[in-house]
């Protein structure tokens, strides 16, 4: 069975991006546009592994790592930040809330499928 992944960016062509690179490598992908759709589409699937964009409407990818990381059902998923936002204090919210990884955009898909190999611990989905 495939690995499920969510990629939580309100920017249609980095969810299409993703979504690409990951399904290619094997991964099921789930998306949303924004922070709402977001959650319940994590509780709903309970995916291994998120991508969250830091601005999306109606929830931040901030708000969305704490609540994820404070729910006992959802705190052992992995996330990856992937933004526009370069600096390093972006950076250390973003770990501080719980983030597992920090990615800048725009991004290579050798290294994204890079990241979530490491995440997951294996080579394969």
């Amino acid at each position: 069975m495939a690995v499920q992944i969510v990629v939580a960016d309100d920017e249609p062509h980095v969810v299409r991006a993703l979504s690409f690179v990951l399904t290619r490598e094997g991964f099921t992908v789930a998306v949303a546009g924004n922070g709402e759709d977001a959650l319940a589409k994590i509780r709903d699937e309970t995916p291994r592994l998120v991508f969250l964009d830091i601005v999306m409407p109606k929830w931040t990818g901030i708000e969305l790592c704490k609540a994820i990381k404070s729910d006992p059902a959802l705190r052992r998923t992995h996330i990856i930040i992937l933004t526009c936002k370069g600096q390093e204090l972006d950076r250390q919210n973003c770990l501080a809330a719980g983030a597992d990884e920090y990615m800048t955009k725009p991004f290579s898909p050798r290294e994204v499928v890079a990241r979530v190999r490491t995440l997951l611990g294996r080579g394969e989905p």
